[in-house]
């Protein structure tokens, strides 16, 4: 039996709760941590998962048995005895519940930029007579370029107001008819609040597009609770679909009947094997598929996304929120040259963190030769994307021990580092 005094018994109450706040957020990652369930170097710290996932490692055996009995053993009659021609819906089933969208409201396939150009074609013969897409000159240069195009290929008065992030929301006023943006920050990972900013766009009589390419698989994505009209994002990223995955768009199912493709495909058509030569669109969504399933690419994404079947997003989150501020603190103990690029705020940050330097891309080549990947944005950031699924605290101080050692001991100052490939 143990006898306190009233501030022993605080004191030790105190440490009990500690401990056990410690343990559950301890069990809580350790939940959600699976990297054996991924095809990755055991040494490895991979930081880089909001450019490119890792191999989900049930991904090869599936991708070989379509190749190999599928495609080699039913050739042709894979369209219909394998499901094939069903994946775009298959996929796009299994997205919905990640990014809070309503049944029936996604369709997959093709790339962002095409996506974007289907929604935003879609939203400006929504909008009367405004003529103005409001955007943020940080945003994603694609989502700029579709933006400039469209405006140009259409005329009749549509531009582009691109402004600084922080002045976007502000400008949003009854000359706007599209607000493009994109949730997550690609540099800095500084998130957006969504429902926020789509109920001040509604209140001026304008749309919303949402860029979900850094959220989806990383934070907390409800469309439907936000209100939101458009989406579209990658399957590449947190969703570690492989390489060009196919991306998906969102439209809400309140603007279903008035929406007209701005790309009618065969896929598109209520009856693409009736060959009729005028197009009639298929009814909801389903209207804004084009071209044939990309059957690979569709199987490959379909089985990287049964990872997230158990996983509970807003847990997840929270754990990247936790590894993001350890990580945060361990890089500005080590190394004071390097500036915090991104919110230190964690409710504001999306599951990525970044720092800039005037060498950074020197430095972040030498970082992965220290056998921890991250990657560089023009023109000083060095970017690291913080996924709980393979990551732990232990990786997030040897990866700032790494960095350390980079810039003490110069080893990014090596001609081999400055030389810049293809792809930075």
């Amino acid at each position: 039996m143990f006898c306190y005094n009233n501030d022993e018994l605080i004191i030790h109450v105190w440490k009990i709760m500690s401990q056990t706040t410690a343990e559950m957020q301890k069990a809580a990652g350790s939940s959600l941590y699976r990297k054996s369930r991924f095809d990755m170097p055991e040494q490895l710290i991979y930081l880089d998962g909001n450019s490119l996932g890792p191999l989900p490692s049930n991904v090869p055996a599936k991708l070989a048995n379509v190749v190999q009995r599928e495609w080699g053993g039913s050739l042709v009659r894979g369209w219909s005895n394998d499901g094939w021609f069903d994946l775009p819906h298959d996929v796009a089933r299994k997205l919905e519940p990640l990014i809070g969208a309503e049944p029936q409201s996604v369709a997959v396939g093709d790339s962002t930029s095409i996506a974007l150009f289907k929604v935003l074609g879609a939203a400006l013969k929504l909008i009367g007579t405004r003529r103005c897409i409001l955007s943020d000159s940080d945003n994603f240069p694609t989502d700029l370029y579709v933006a400039e195009g469209i405006a140009k290929l259409i005329e009749d008065g549509f531009h582009v107001k691109s402004l600084p992030t922080d002045e976007v929301e502000t400008a949003i006023g009854d000359d706007i008819a599209v607000v493009m943006l994109t949730e997550v920050d690609y540099r800095t990972g500084l998130r957006r609040n969504m429902k926020q900013v789509t109920e001040m766009a509604h209140a001026a009589g304008a749309l919303v597009i949402w860029d979900l390419a850094h959220s989806t698989g990383a934070v907390p994505v409800n469309l439907a609770d936000c209100n939101a009209d458009f989406a579209v994002g990658c399957g590449y990223k947190f969703l570690n679909g492989g390489p060009g995955a196919p991306a998906y768009l969102y439209i809400s199912p309140r603007h279903n009947d008035a929406v007209t493709p701005v790309i009618s495909g065969w896929m598109g058509h209520s009856d693409p094997f009736a060959f009729d030569s005028a197009f009639t669109p298929a009814r909801g969504v389903q209207k804004m598929q084009t071209g044939t399933p990309s059957v690979l690419a569709l199987t490959a994404l379909s089985t990287a996304l049964e990872l997230f079947d158990d996983v509970d997003m807003t847990a997840l989150y929270e754990r990247a929120q936790q590894l993001g501020d350890m990580f945060i603190a361990e890089v500005e103990k080590r190394c004071p040259d390097l500036v915090l690029a991104s919110p230190r705020d964690a409710t504001v940050r999306g599951s990525m963190v970044s720092f800039r330097h005037p060498e950074g891309y020197a430095i972040m080549q030498a970082l992965i030769d220290q056998n921890v990947i991250g990657d560089f944005r023009a023109p000083d950031i060095l970017r690291f994307g913080i996924t709980p699924l393979y990551l732990t605290e232990a990786d997030s101080v040897k990866a700032a021990e790494a960095l350390e050692k980079v810039l003490n001991e110069k080893l990014w100052d090596d001609e081999r580092f400055r030389v810049r490939g293809a792809v930075t």
